[in-house]
């Protein structure tokens, strides 16, 4: 069984169409070692995340790739995790956001920062 943490993380965390592309025809041919590594180069998919979002690309899968579309992909995963996030994000505590969504996820550091940020900048325009 996937490991959940790992799993959204994989589906929230932005890899380029360029990356995604090379990953599929490489573990098409059977490398997926060199998949996962391909994939972890432009992302910041960790060691236990990377084989889940090449488990999700070689499922057919479309993995994000744009802050924005991994900010969709967290709010048809995790509803109530992205109203907490602008609960906190409306009282002025962004750091305390990201260590939420940290905590909630595997996303690493700089991930959690832009894609707090980009829901920072949403809810500015609403």
């Amino acid at each position: 069984m996937t490991n959940t943490k790992a799993h959204t993380t994989a589906l929230i965390t932005p890899i380029a169409q360029e990356a995604q592309n090379e990953g599929k025809a490489l573990a098409a041919e059977g490398r997926v070692a060199k998949a996962i590594r391909r994939l972890r180069k432009d992302s910041g998919l960790g060691l236990a995340t990377a084989p889940v979002a090449m488990d999700l690309l070689i499922q057919g899968h479309a993995l994000p790739t744009s802050y924005g579309q991994a900010l969709d992909a967290l709010r048809q995963i995790d509803a109530p995790l992205v109203a907490e996030l602008s609960a906190l994000l409306n009282s002025g505590h962004r750091d305390s956001a990201i260590k939420l969504l940290r905590e909630r996820t595997d996303i690493d550091l700089a991930g959690g920062y832009h894609l707090v940020t980009e829901l920072s900048g949403q809810l500015d325009t609403k």
